[in-house]
């Protein structure tokens, strides 16, 4: 076997059609990946090489088949064939050696395209910023999806002895088996059959990323040895040889046995540096458990994306891979371009669909995309609907953050994308939804104003409103997280207990209290003044025993939201003006904790301090914390709207940061321990001194999860100023939080996941661009050329004498 593979080898790089053919396949790749804008590693902007391993499977197509065509076709043409056979050799070892120097041949074509990896390096921001581990990988599927296509090659070239018929077949099989399963999977009456994994691209796919699948790599050797066992077969029938047909079934057999073991058992290795395509336990076990089906329709795509886009899109099916792998086929995802739908429909119709996009929580974003020419505007729906059973969730494909840059916020998105459609599969496959209550009977936020943050809770969680003076200690043990949504009345001692109870039994509680009574509404209504009070809401006592005080204070900030102001007239036409409100403090999430990790900006008004008491067995975690240019103002404290024409001085603004969010957890002494159960119970409630482990978040903002009413009583989405038109993280702020505190599974705990930022220097990028195109082309041709006169000159020196 050795002796054939020496033979191809040699005789093949004797010839000029071989560096000829490897020349063309470098020049068409480099120009792809260096030239072309569409697939241009430099325009795409991060440093990798994705680009190589989805060019290259297309012009391995010709380049495979051109280097197999001869290798059968020529020996039989010539007659070669029957001389081979004549030596010591058995069919089975002429095949293998021949196959084993076609693929040699292919990584010999690979090795120059090292040069763009060094390019890619060079060019990183900071230099050397790749993923060297993933490109190894990605080199692994490449060499995998190589030998398939020798294989394939090397059958074509056993059925025909005319070499261009040998290459055409060869071609033909290649796209059938990389591509056909695809487009046969999309046909009505075949979708229901999951063909495509049939085909190489299910497989290549997840491996061309730098994972490799002991599924597809079984998929790989089988298709591989199918493929020789078909050319053994060709050529016993060719020779009408019927002898040692037991070794054909055996290698049949084995075949079989090992695409079924494969398919029983997996294991998945890897490469990337932060292991970043490695899906959690918990999400493993989510996925295992799916009794049922669930569809995911993607509606970021389309072929004008621009690069951040395109990247995220890939990651975002490469998570649905990942995830589909061990959902045991309960997974479905599918991705479609509303833009050329609607392109497709009558203008009348377009309107028609736009509206019905949005009314399903599929919005279009209007993209702007820096270019060389200036900015240029795309239109993009950064959506995904997760459906199961009638159920369906929105995932919001981008997460924005105030401050951030592009790439780093679509970094963020990228690490949030396990989390985000993990738990919404979890949330629509699921049979039950936990129970979520919002105190009322205090003059709490009113339904109107609690509108957006209920209806977004719905989806996951059964939603609604808790008086405690009414509700049975049965019933409120059922709710799995209570919201207590600034209250402005005293609770009751009978409440508090029922309450503390509650907590000790391992309720969960989120409150979000204003000490201070002070409203906007009120201040322009008392002629620009008012004072702001304590108010006196009896919780002072049983928040301390848990571990925490809210201060009698408000803080200014000149991190803050802008409010309207009349600022005079013009004609009979009043004119506002949007200006920074100091009391209305604008708090950028700087904690890692998943809760509020990647998080936009929370809105919030007349917040105050908190201080945390040492108590025995609770943790402490602040998640929200003022910026370091704030100031505190003691209650009672007169608010005027006179200082909106003053400007702040920064200097007496500096002050260290003050916690405005804490989270608790752990076990809670009773506030009525040692205390005698208030009258008026009419329940028996036993009095437990210590709660179980459970945990409570306590923000000093009441209108944190407050959405704005309009003139006309709708009201806006949670997060959503509709006076300057921005949005704030509120919402997500809020459905983390539901999700933290009612899911005990640590799925949250996914949103810790961090991926490093891997991007080109675009500045020297722009100033040498033409050297690395003319690099990355010229070098790898040059390489062949070299070794092509190198292997020349020695030839000619052997057979000299």
């Amino acid at each position: 076997m050795y002796s054939i593979l020496k033979k191809e080898i040699t005789s093949y790089l004797s010839s000029l059609v071989a560096y000829v053919t490897i020349g063309v396949f470098l020049l068409v790749l480099g120009l792809f990946l260096w030239v072309f804008p569409d697939s241009s590693i430099l325009d795409y902007g991060y440093a990798g090489l994705d680009s190589l391993f989805s060019t290259a499977p297309y012009l391995f197509m010709f380049l495979i088949p051109a280097i197999t065509m001869r290798s059968l076709a020529e020996e039989r043409r010539e007659g070669t064939f029957e001389v081979l056979l004549t030596r010591p050799l058995t069919d089975a070892q002429i095949v293998i050696g021949k196959f084993l120097a076609c693929v040699l041949l292919v990584l010999f074509a690979l090795i120059p395209t090292l040069v763009y990896y060094y390019s890619v390096w060079v060019l990183g921001s900071p230099q050397g910023n790749i993923d060297t581990g993933a490109v190894i990988g990605s080199y692994i599927g490449l060499f995998l999806l190589g030998s398939c296509f020798a294989a394939i090659g090397l059958f074509a070239s056993s059925v025909s002895k005319n070499q261009i018929i040998a290459f055409t077949i060869a071609v033909f099989l290649s796209f059938f088996f990389y591509s056909g399963f695809d487009s046969l999977s999309s046909l009505l009456s075949l979708q229901n059959f999951n063909i495509q994994r049939w085909g190489i691209t299910a497989h290549y796919e997840s491996v061309s990323r730098g994972v490799l699948d002991t599924r597809d790599l079984g998929y790989f050797v089988c298709l591989s040895a199918l493929f020789i066992w078909f050319t053994l077969l060709v050529i016993r029938i060719q020779r009408q040889k019927t002898a040692d047909r037991r070794g054909l079934s055996a290698g049949l057999l084995f075949i079989v046995s090992v695409s079924i073991l494969s398919s029983l058992t997996f294991t998945r290795f890897d490469f990337t540096t932060e292991k970043r395509y490695t899906i959690s336990k918990i999400s493993r076990s989510i996925l295992d458990s799916l009794s049922k089906p669930v569809k995911v329709t993607v509606y970021l795509n389309g072929d004008n994306l621009p690069g951040g886009m395109k990247r995220l899109r890939s990651e975002v099916k490469d998570m649905l891979v990942d995830l589909k792998s061990y959902s045991n086929s309960h997974l479905q995802f599918d991705f479609i371009d509303p833009l050329e739908l609607i392109k497709k429909l009558a203008p009348d119709q377009q309107k028609q669909m736009y509206d019905s996009l949005d009314a399903s929580g599929i919005k279009a974003q209007n993209l702007s995309v820096k270019t060389d020419n200036g900015l240029s505007q795309k239109i993009i729906f950064p959506e995904a609907v997760v459906e199961s059973g009638g159920k369906s969730l929105v995932v919001n494909l981008i997460l924005t953050r105030i401050g951030l840059s592009d790439a780093e916020q679509l970094n963020n998105s990228i690490e949030n994308l396990e989390y985000a459609f993990t738990s919404a599969i979890k949330k629509v496959a699921s049979g039950g939804k936990p129970e979520i209550g919002f105190t009322e009977g205090h003059n709490e936020l009113t339904d109107v104003q609690l509108n957006d943050a209920m209806r977004s809770l719905s989806d996951g969680f059964l939603v609604g409103r808790v008086d405690l003076k009414t509700i049975p200690f049965s019933g409120l043990e059922k709710v799995r997280l209570l919201v207590i949504p600034k209250p402005d009345k005293p609770f009751t001692e009978l409440e508090k207990f029922k309450l503390d109870q509650y907590i000790m039994r391992g309720g969960r509680v989120l409150w979000t209290i204003d000490q201070v009574s002070a409203e906007l509404d009120s201040l322009r209504g008392h002629g620009g003044e008012q004072l702001s009070f304590p108010k006196q809401l009896n919780l002072d006592d049983q928040l301390f025993v848990y571990g925490i005080r809210i201060n009698y204070d408000l803080i200014a900030d000149i991190s803050c939201a802008q409010i309207p102001v009349a600022t005079g007239n013009v004609g009979s036409q009043t004119q506002i003006q949007n200006v920074p409100w100091l009391f209305y403090p604008v708090i950028m999430p700087l904690s890692k904790h998943p809760v509020v990790k990647n998080l936009d900006a929370i809105r919030t008004e007349f917040v105050s301090t908190i201080d945390t008491i040492g108590v025995k067995g609770v943790k402490k975690t602040t998640l929200l914390t003022t910026s370091p240019y704030n100031k505190k103002f003691n209650a009672p404290y007169l608010l005027s709207l006179q200082a909106l024409e003053q400007e702040p001085d920064p200097k007496s603004f500096m002050n260290p940061p003050k916690v405005v969010g804490e989270l608790l957890e752990g076990k809670f002494k009773s506030d009525f321990l040692n205390r005698p159960i208030p009258e008026g119970l009419t329940e028996k409630i036993e009095s437990l001194p210590e709660s179980k482990p459970t945990k409570m978040i306590v923000i000093s903002d009441g209108d944190v999860f407050k959405n704005q009413v309009g003139n006309d009583g709708s009201p806006y989405p949670l997060g959503y100023d509709h006076y300057t038109q921005q949005s704030y993280g509120n919402k997500n702020l809020l459905l983390n939080i539901a999700d933290y505190m009612t899911d005990d599974s640590g799925l949250i705990a996914l949103r810790t996941k961090e991926i490093k930022i891997r991007l080109l220097d675009r500045a020297r990028i722009r100033s040498e661009k033409l050297y690395w195109q003319v690099i990355n082309n010229v070098v790898p041709l040059g390489l062949v050329l070299i070794f092509a006169i190198f292997q020349h000159y020695i030839r000619k020196r052997k057979y000299a004498h």
